[in-house]
C-alpha cells in the first residue's frame, strides 16, 4: 500500500532506521544449535564467561564471533556467579588447605577477642569461646586486660566441665 508520505519522513516520525524497512531480518541457520552449545558450556563450566566460552566453541570447531556469543549470552540471561568470599583461616597447622568443618558438638571450638570502651572511655576486652557445631557460646570472660594466662585459665575450666574438644582454633 502506497502512502502519500515518503519512507524517509515516515521512518523519522517512527524513530526507526530506514534499513529496517528494506532488509528483512534473517537469523543464522545454526543459531539454535549454537545457543544449545553455549548453554551447555555455561552449565558445565560455571565460572567461565562468554569470552572463554567463545574460545571453547572455537576449539570445538565453531566459526563464531565473540560479539555473537555475547549477544546470545545476554539474550539467554546467562551470568557468571559472584565469587564467594574466602572464609577466614582455611588451613590447619600442618599446612594443608582443608578447612576443618565441625561435625558434632565438642569437635571444633574457636576463640576470639572483642574490645570495647565504657562510657568514660576506658577499654575492656571480652574473650568469646564458641562451639562451632552447636554455635553455643561456652564462655565470655570480661576484663580490662586479658592475657594468655587468662585464656589458658578459661580453657582449662571448660576442659574440666565439658571435656577437651578435638580441635581448637583462634577466630
Amino acid at each position: 500500500m502506497m502512502m502519500p508520505v515518503s519512507e524517509r519522513r515516515l521512518c523519522r516520525v517512527l524513530g526507526q532506521h530506514r534499513s529496517t524497512q528494506r532488509k528483512a531480518p534473517r537469523g543464522a541457520d545454526d543459531e539454535a544449535a549454537l545457543t544449545e552449545d553455549i548453554i551447555a558450556l555455561a552449565r558445565q563450566y560455571g565460572r567461565y564467561g562468554y569470552r572463554r566460552v567463545t574460545a571453547l566453541l572455537r576449539d570445538a570447531g565453531w566459526h563464531v564471533n565473540r560479539k555473537r556469543v555475547e549477544r546470545i549470552w545476554r539474550r539467554e540471561g546467562l551470568k557468571v556467579p559472584q565469587r564467594q568470599p574466602k572464609r577466614g583461616r582455611l588451613w590447619l597447622n600442618d599446612g594443608s588447605c582443608i578447612r576443618l568443618r565441625p561435625e558434632y558438638p565438642g569437635h571444633v571450638w574457636s576463640y576470639d577477642f572483642v574490645e570495647g570502651r565504657t562510657h568514660d572511655g576506658r577499654k575492656y576486652r571480652i574473650l568469646s569461646i564458641i562451639d562451632e557445631a552447636s554455635r553455643e557460646c561456652l564462655a565470655l570472660p570480661v576484663a580490662r586486660k586479658l592475657k594468655s594466662d587468662d585464656v589458658l585459665a578459661a580453657l582449662a575450666e571448660l576442659f574440666v566441665t565439658r571435656g577437651p574438644p578435638a580441635h581448637i582454633r583462634p577466630g
